[in-house]
């Protein structure tokens, strides 16, 4: 990969840098979220292909952008629950070699209310 959408997320004008500390970001795509309204990445400004090369201050600093990340959709889209992931190397269909927290809102009336990480593992399929 010679571009990296994360380790440069200004370069991308449909990217935003909701906010930011002095090793992280939380990032919402306007082109990303189409059933998942709201939903946004943390990831280590650095680049660290997956979760398990983070450092411990990018940990800790995952963690408080985590809760701003929280009180930004809470404040704005008013969700009912959240799932948070992430997915390290394709085998779990991480296809930017940059880790990334997704923090998704969920919704009570929205597609798949109720569904969690695990119903969608345990399908038969």
């Amino acid at each position: 990969m010679t571009y990296c959408p994360f380790c440069h997320p200004m370069r991308d004008p449909h990217q935003t840098i909701i906010a930011e500390n002095d090793s992280c970001y939380f990032l919402m795509h306007d082109h990303e979220q189409d059933v998942l309204v709201g939903s946004g990445v943390i990831v280590p400004k650095e680049h660290r292909a997956t979760t398990f090369e983070l450092t411990p201050l990018e940990w800790q600093h995952t963690y408080e952008l985590l809760h701003a990340a929280k009180l930004h959709l809470d404040e704005r889209f008013h969700p009912d629950g959240y799932t948070l992931g992430w997915n390290v190397g394709t085998a779990s269909n991480q296809t930017i070699p940059h880790a990334h927290l997704h923090v998704i809102p969920r919704y009570t009336n929205g597609p798949h209310a109720g569904k969690g990480l695990r119903h969608w593992l345990k399908r038969p399929e």
